[in-house]
């Protein structure tokens, strides 16, 4: 387990929420979100590991990835929470809500897939990352997370090119070994599914087979939108959030 870095934000006394980013992001990924979510729910962000401010430490799973989180959980003395995580921070909520269900209340799974290509397709987006630097792969990387008219790229571009190699790589090899469709029946949280419907690396099919799998599930495709459906449609998905965190 690492010491993840984390920001918190919000009222002392609100009912918490963890936001857990995408794989090649920092926390700041979820800013478009804050200014409405902090208004109603005490909000902690995070740095997966090997990503932003937190440390790496070689290869990992998903599982270790859910580990660092329930260490963090720990550290702030928080016994649960409501979970909203977008792609592999989505993968990471559906690993505790299986594994460590009484930690989650609510969750929130966003551009996400419970099995997503094959090992060899994140071996070779690895390799590529520890030989040329996440730097080298930002553009193509980005290219995906974004619709083609969509202007504000830029930002998250540099984002992921200031990620850690070995720390993009780490996550990418635990996606590839990753695959939590037996896991998914376990999830008792009451769960929200948001898919972009123009998203190439998780397109909706996958959140229809996530919402499928997890007991009462409920999906919501935003036009619009590809992977980082949060940045590209942010006041549709925190009307979504704050809605299915309040019980609405």
């Amino acid at each position: 387990m690492r010491m993840l870095h984390y920001e918190i934000d919000g009222p002392v006394t609100a009912p918490p929420v963890v936001l857990s980013g995408s794989l090649g992001t920092t926390l700041e990924m979820w800013e478009p979100q804050m200014e409405a979510l902090a208004r109603r729910f005490r909000i902690i962000r995070h740095d997966h590991r090997g990503h932003g401010r937190s440390p790496a430490g070689g290869r990992c799973s998903i599982a270790d990835l859910g580990g660092d989180l329930l260490e963090l959980l720990d550290r702030l003395e928080l016994p649960q929470v409501s979970f909203a995580g977008l792609s592999l921070g989505g993968m990471v909520g559906m690993w505790l809500a299986a594994h460590a269900p009484e930690r989650i209340h609510r969750l929130a799974l966003l551009c996400t897939s419970a099995k997503l290509n094959t090992p060899e397709f994140w071996a070779e987006r690895a390799d590529a990352a520890r030989t040329g630097g996440t730097a080298s792969i930002a553009d193509a990387v980005a290219a995906r997370w974004f619709t083609p008219g969509y202007a504000g790229r830029e930002p998250y571009v540099a984002m992921l090119g200031g990620v850690s190699a070995e720390g993009y790589a780490a996550c990418c090899e635990a996606i590839g070994a990753m695959d939590l469709r037996p896991d998914l029946a376990a999830i008792r949280a009451p769960t929200l599914v948001l898919a972009g419907a123009d998203d190439p690396a998780t397109p909706p099919e996958h959140g229809e087979r996530i919402a499928a799998g997890i007991p009462g599930a409920r999906l919501v495709v935003l036009p619009g939108a590809a992977h980082l459906a949060s940045v590209e449609r942010p006041g549709e998905v925190s009307r979504e959030l704050i809605g299915h965190f309040l019980g609405e």
